[in-house]
C-alpha cells in the first residue's frame, strides 16, 4: 500500500505540469521550437542518468533509487517558478550548420528539464524492479497490471488538477501543488522496507554485473523491445509536448488535462484485465495488437477537429499504452533475474528515452513548416513501423517471432524456462 500510494504521487506531482509547461515556456518568449528543445531536455537528462541508476537499482536497492526519482520530482517545480526571476539575456546556440538564439531564461529552462528527467529514470526502473521481485512468476504480468496503475491514476488526477490550478490560479500555485506531492511521496518511500534480493545465476553470460552496460543493448532479449519503445517514445513525446498547442492551434476550448485524464482512464481500464490474460495467454500477441491500437490513435489525433474527437484519441492511446508498457515490462522481467532485473528494464526503457528526446526538437522543428496536425500522422507511421518490427524480430529468427507475437508460441529468452536458449548476439 505504501509503494503504491509512493507511485501514486510520482505520477500525478509528473504529470500535472503536461498541460501547463508548455504554456508556461510560451510566456517566457519560447517559439515552438524551443518548447519542443526545453520539453526534450527532460528525455536528454533521463538518457544520461539511465545507466547509472539503473546500475544502481541493482547493487545499492530499489528504495534508494526511488528516493532520487521522487526527490527529482520534488525540486524541479520550484526550479521553474525561479527561472521567472531571471534576465532575459539571449544566448546563440550551434546546432551543427546551424545557429538557434535563445535567451537565458530558456537555457535555465533546458536544465532544469534535464534535471527533472532524472525522475523517470530512477523512479520507474526502481519501482517496476521492485514489484517484479515481489510477484510470483506465474502472477507476475497480473500483479505488474494492478501496481501500474499507478501511472494511469496519477495521469488522470495530475494533470485534471494542474489544469484546473492553473486555470483557477496561474502557473504559481499548479507547480506548488505538483513540487508538495513530490514531497509526499518522499515520505512514504522512507517507510518502505525493501526485502532482500537472493542471489542468482543468470543462463545469459552477458548479463553478469562486469559486463559493460550498453552491451546488453544488443542482445536478443533486449533489442527489440528497445527498438519498439523508441519508436512508440516518439509518439508518446509528440502526444506529451505538443498536444496543448496544438488545441491551441485549433481554437477549442477545451481544458487540455482531460485529454490526459481520458488517456489515464483507459490506460486504466486495460492494465485490469490484459496483464492477467498476458499471463495464461503469452505477453506477445498483447504488444502486438497495442502496437495497433497506438497507432489508430495518433490516426484520430491526425484527424481530430472536435473536442470530442480529441477526447476519443486521448481513450485509444490510453487503452493502447495501458496495454503496451505493463506487457514490456512484464516481458523484461521474464527475461531477466533479480541480480540483473535494474539494467535490463532500465536498457529496454533506453529506447523509450531516447524516443522522446527526438520527438521535441525534430517534431517541433517539423511543426514550425507543417503544422501540429501533420507530426501526429507521422507519429501514427511511427508506431505503425514498430509493431512491423515486433511482429518480425521479436524472437530468435522469423518464424518464431510470428509464433510469439501474433499467437501462442513461447518466449524463447524467457530466464525462467526450464530450458532456456542462449541469447544470440
Amino acid at each position: 500500500m505504501i509503494l503504491f500510494a509512493a507511485g501514486l504521487c510520482f505520477w500525478a506531482g509528473l504529470a500535472g505540469l503536461l498541460p501547463t509547461l508548455p504554456l508556461f515556456i510560451s510566456t517566457l518568449g519560447g517559439s515552438g521550437q524551443q518548447i519542443g528543445i526545453v520539453m526534450a531536455s527532460f528525455a536528454a537528462g533521463l538518457l544520461v542518468a539511465r545507466p547509472t541508476l539503473s546500475r544502481l537499482a541493482d547493487d545499492r536497492g530499489r528504495k534508494f533509487v526511488m528516493v532520487i526519482g521522487l526527490s527529482a520530482v520534488a525540486i524541479a517545480p520550484f526550479g521553474y517558478l525561479l527561472v521567472q526571476l531571471l534576465p532575459h539575456l539571449t544566448v546563440p546556440l550551434a546546432f551543427g550548420q546551424r545557429t538557434l538564439t535563445v535567451d537565458l531564461s530558456i537555457l535555465s529552462l533546458m536544465l532544469i528539464r534535464a534535471f527533472h528527467g532524472l525522475s523517470i529514470a530512477a523512479f520507474v526502473v526502481a519501482y517496476s524492479a521492485l514489484v517484479i521481485d515481489l510477484a510470483p512468476v506465474d502472477r507476475r504480468g497480473e500483479l505488474i497490471g494492478y501496481m501500474t496503475l499507478v501511472n494511469p491514476i496519477g495521469m488522470a488526477l495530475g494533470p485534471a488538477l494542474g489544469g484546473f490550478l492553473y486555470e483557477a490560479s496561474g502557473f504559481v500555485t499548479a507547480f506548488l501543488v505538483m513540487g508538495i506531492l513530490g514531497i509526499v511521496g518522499l515520505l512514504l518511500v522512507s517507510q518502505l522496507d525493501e526485502p532482500p534480493r537472493p542471489s542468482f545465476d543468470s543462463p545469459y553470460p552477458s548479463a553478469k554485473p562486469s559486463e559493460v552496460f550498453w552491451g546488453l543493448l544488443w542482445t536478443g532479449r533486449i533489442r527489440t523491445p528497445a527498438l519498439v519503445l523508441l519508436l512508440v517514445g516518439l509518439a508518446f513525446g509528440t502526444l506529451s509536448t505538443f498536444v496543448p498547442l496544438y488545441v491551441q492551434e485549433t481554437g477549442l476550448a477545451l481544458n487540455v488535462g482531460l485529454i490526459y485524464a481520458a488517456s489515464a482512464m483507459a490506460s486504466f481500464s486495460s492494465r485490469l484485465v490484459v496483464g492477467r490474460a498476458s499471463d495464461r495467454y503469452g505477453r506477445g500477441r498483447f504488444i502486438t495488437a497495442s502496437l495497433a491500437i497506438y497507432s489508430l490513435a495518433m490516426g484520430l489525433f491526425w484527424l481530430a477537429d472536435s473536442a470530442p474527437a480529441f477526447l476519443l484519441a486521448g481513450l485509444v492511446q490510453g487503452f493502447a499504452a495501458g496495454t503496451l508498457i505493463p506487457m514490456i515490462a512484464a516481458l523484461m522481467g521474464d527475461r531477466s533475474n533479480p541480480t540483473d532485473r535494474g539494467r535490463t528494464f532500465g536498457l529496454a526503457m533506453v529506447g523509450f528515452d531516447v524516443g522522446i528526446a527526438l520527438a521535441g526538437p525534430v517534431f517541433g522543428t517539423i511543426a514550425d513548416g507543417i503544422g501540429y496536425r501533420g507530426i501526429f500522422g507521422l507519429a501514427g507511421v511511427m508506431t505503425l513501423v514498430g509493431m512491423l518490427i515486433f511482429i518480425t524480430t521479436s524472437s530468435k529468427d522469423l518464424r518464431h517471432s510470428l509464433q510469439f507475437s501474433l499467437a501462442h508460441g513461447r518466449d524463447v529468452y524467457a530466464v525462467d524456462l526450464a530450458s532456456v536458449v542462449q541469447d544470440p548476439l
